[in-house]
């Protein structure tokens, strides 16, 4: 099992991203599970029709002990196994302790065990990078991390935070940076200025996202560009985006998988 987190600010395209990312993951014949780590909670609506799933802080609340794996884990496109974590009541608890409840519940009922993912991806917020939101990477859940950025400012200064976060994790045997995905917003010279920024982090810009009114028209539709645009350029550039990744993580033996 592959184990990865993508973090990204809030808004830059990071759910977009994963959600296309394990869509063309499926397409390559793996077995991929989606962890939404968000209160928003809207991680893996691309991959099931646009639809909300009951989240593990809602569903919790609601059944109690009495929670069964099958009402916090949903098939998607693809068979993607989608996940929410969700967040507590607003202006009430922490979110970042609601991701921790939720791993913990995942943990319990031996969802991995289960359902037996090749690649498990945790979505996850990174505006802060509480001990909550460094769940994925504090406590071993990934392996490797990649973030998602655009040349903005505040999008490079989050990757920044979060590549610091994940350098203090890595020294204890934790998630390592696999790098950035360039998430375009057709900004002046914005190659250059992730790249000198990824230099400046210590990685590499492993891909590059164009802006495209085709993503927009599939989240319109309720799904990513595999299953709402077939004939979309996009499909080759998130294809091109699995395979990187693939590329450049490892299974729990330390293993890379030939695709």
């Amino acid at each position: 099992m592959r184990k990865i987190a993508i973090y990204g600010k809030g808004g830059i395209g990071k759910s977009t991203t994963t959600s296309n990312l394990s869509a063309a993951l499926a397409e390559k014949g793996y077995r991929v599970m989606q962890v939404g780590c968000d209160p928003k909670a809207d991680s893996t609506k691309g991959l099931m029709g646009g639809r909300r799933i009951p989240t593990v802080l809602e569903q919790l609340r609601l059944k109690g002990d009495e929670l069964r794996l099958e009402d916090i884990v949903f098939e998607g496109y693809g068979g993607v196994l989608c996940v929410e974590s969700g967040g507590p009541t607003p202006g009430v608890g922490c979110a970042g302790r609601g991701i921790i409840s939720a791993f913990e519940k995942l943990a319990e009922l031996r969802a991995f065990e289960v359902y037996r993912p090749d690649i498990v991806i945790y979505d996850v917020l990174g505006d802060v990078v509480c001990g909550g939101f460094a769940m994925p990477i504090r406590e071993g859940y990934a392996r490797e991390v990649f973030i998602v950025s655009s040349g903005e400012m505040m999008a490079l200064y989050a990757a920044n935070n979060i590549a610091q976060a994940i350098r203090g994790f890595g020294k204890r045997g934790y998630a390592r940076l696999c790098g950035i995905i360039l998430n375009a917003r057709n900004i002046e010279g914005e190659r250059e200025i992730v790249r000198r920024a990824a230099a400046e982090i210590g990685t590499d810009v492993v891909a590059y996202i164009p802006r495209s009114g085709d993503i927009q028209r599939a989240e319109a539709g309720g799904g990513t560009v595999f299953e709402c645009l077939e004939d979309s350029p996009m499909r080759a550039v998130y294809e091109d985006l699995a395979g990187r990744v693939l590329d450049l993580t490892h299974d729990e033996k330390g293993e890379q998988q030939v695709c």
